[in-house]
């Protein structure tokens, strides 16, 4: 057959998932558009969801705070303070399995275990305040506590969905014979990213702490999360459908981008979303995230074999392939010509023009979610009020695996954003990886409320 690059960008322009059929500054105004809406409280795809939690430029140092985490299987806290130079120090860190994971748990039972957890580091220490990262759906009150709305990753704990976890946790530990009265502040895994980033990242953007002989704080930090998910948070100064408007100290939203409406997508797209357990929402998380990015480009593999632009002798097998994880794609595309793995076996050694075929059209794939990526974290630069300076770059803060570990994905995001952003003029950002964002996340909110 050959190896034919036009045959296969014809092939996913025909389907309508090439990236270079994707206008991207149009797109950064319809993110922008689409933000407006939501801040507004008008119908929107981007939710917009204020947090209710202020960013500090600078974290005081010494106060301790408790920081826990509640991720997939695990429920983590520990201790933490920051030094004078801003270093955030963890002490008696605890781990325990996510009540609801091993079974139905009781609401009583869930505010129980989060409270066995916390009881010894709180007896341990007089802390200033309670951080909580709460990676699931919730609604943040007023008060920076939090409601959950569903639960997601196999926790089984309905009796929780409506009822305030911070509010809870306090109950639970007063039923343990511990009052505590101070801030319980619960925030999402963005924000907490997003926090984490204020301590992170260097005001210059440096990669190591360096002399900030000026004093300068630092321009503001936008938090980015592309692993399983997809997501974004930046510091918003106005938000009108809760009377919001304070543009000396803006408030943390949360924006759910990955059920963005992107308009740049295809028939195998929308085929391929109605396959999945909730059509018509999350349509860019579907396109770029670590849930999706394996089962989407098999799909798309499974079309090019049928319309003959992919020919080779186990083309049968992938047809009858139920799931390709995004792992596994990205272990393939790592090392395709080892010829192994679920994917690289299917290709005979006489078929390196297929197994390039392959190998190109996931590429596309990748690219296009990649550019997907920087129009949103170009339309989150564009949404700051910050007079922008050289020395003082936005920080973009991101954790997650598909960005940091997926082939291609953090190169592409990186030059698409560069090219979004220094197209008129130069709008100088850093995007840097943070290191135990959820758990210093939540530390950083909590001193922010103490």
């Amino acid at each position: 057959m050959g190896f034919n690059p036009q045959e296969l960008s014809d092939f996913a322009r025909h389907y309508g998932f090439h990236y270079d059929d994707c206008d991207a500054f149009a797109l950064v105004k319809d993110v922008l558009a689409d933000m407006e809406r939501g801040l507004e409280g008008k119908s929107s795809s981007l939710p917009m969801l204020p947090s209710h939690i202020f960013p500090v430029a600078r974290v005081p140092a010494g106060k301790t705070v408790l920081a826990m985490d509640a991720g997939g299987s695990n429920l983590r806290a520990a201790l933490v303070h920051f030094t004078e130079d801003g270093q955030a120090v963890a002490e008696g860190t605890q781990k325990t399995f996510m009540p609801g994971s091993k079974g139905r748990v009781s609401s009583g039972e869930f505010f129980d275990a989060l409270a066995d957890l916390a009881l010894p580091l709180l007896r341990e220490k007089k802390v200033e305040g309670i951080g909580f990262t709460f990676s699931y759906p919730m609604e943040a009150v007023e008060n920076a506590d939090g409601i959950p709305l569903s639960f997601s990753k196999e926790i089984d704990a309905p009796e929780v969905i409506g009822k305030p976890v911070g509010q809870g946790l306090r109950q639970a530990l007063a039923a343990k014979g511990f009052d505590y009265s101070g801030n319980i502040v619960l925030l999402n895994d963005t924000a907490a990213t997003l926090l984490c980033g204020y301590v992170s990242i260097n005001a210059d953007g440096g990669a190591e702490k360096s002399k900030n002989a000026y004093g300068f704080a630092g321009a503001p930090v936008i938090g980015f999360i592309l692993g399983t998910g997809f997501n974004t948070a930046y510091p918003e100064t106005k938000i009108p459908k809760i009377g919001f408007n304070s543009p000396d100290s803006p408030q943390i939203v949360v924006c759910e981008t990955g059920n963005f409406n992107v308009r740049y997508c295809g028939q195998l797209d929308r085929e391929f979303d109605s396959t999945t357990q909730n059509p018509g929402t999350y349509t860019l998380e579907k396109t770029a995230s670590g849930a999706y990015l394996g089962p989407l480009t098999l799909y798309i593999l499974k079309q090019a074999v049928r319309d003959g632009v992919l020919r080779f002798k186990k083309s049968d097998d992938l047809l009858a392939m139920p799931l390709l994880g995004t792992r596994t794609l990205n272990e393939f595309l790592k090392a395709p010509l080892s010829g192994e793995g679920p994917l690289g076996a299917l290709f005979g050694l006489d078929e390196g023009d297929a197994l390039a075929g392959a190998q190109y059209i996931a590429s596309i794939i990748t690219e296009r979610g990649a550019l997907f990526s920087a129009a949103v974290l170009a339309a989150s630069v564009e949404r700051l009020q910050f007079n922008m300076k050289p020395y003082l770059p936005v920080r973009i803060a991101v954790d997650g695996t598909t960005y940091l570990a997926f082939k291609g994905m953090r190169r592409a995001i990186d030059a698409q954003l560069h090219r979004l952003l220094f197209r008129e003029k130069p709008r100088p950002y850093i995007i840097s990886p943070v290191e135990q964002a959820s758990l210093l996340g939540a530390a950083v909110a909590a001193i922010c409320k103490a």
